[in-house]
């Protein structure tokens, strides 16, 4: 298995991936603007469930916002599940939504 990629197009959308070859096993959708890190999706392949590929991605993403100083908005919600379970370990990113606060 690779290292998790990050591939962004030139208007700030794309996605961190983790591939096994030429097969994707997980993906978390994602766009920057705007001093923001927007989180639209994580899916992991079938056959990857359960191997911590959704938290690899997670940390990449978090590690990223944090070197950039981004902060995240998290609408997937797997990303946002985990924000809500450990808030003190992403109060300093976390853009939070209305119902959040």
């Amino acid at each position: 298995m690779e290292d998790i990629k990050l591939d962004l197009n030139d208007k700030g959308r794309g996605a961190f991936f983790i591939m096994d070859g030429e097969e994707q096993l997980a993906e978390m959708a994602l766009a920057i603007s705007d001093g923001d890190l927007i989180v639209y999706h994580t899916e992991v392949a079938p056959k990857a469930e359960g191997k911590g590929l959704a938290k690899s991605l997670l940390n990449a993403m978090v590690s990223y916002a944090r070197k950039h100083e981004l902060k995240v908005v998290p609408l997937c919600p797997y990303v946002h599940a985990q924000f809500k379970r450990h808030p003190e370990e992403f109060e300093d990113i976390w853009k939070k939504s209305k119902e959040d606060v």
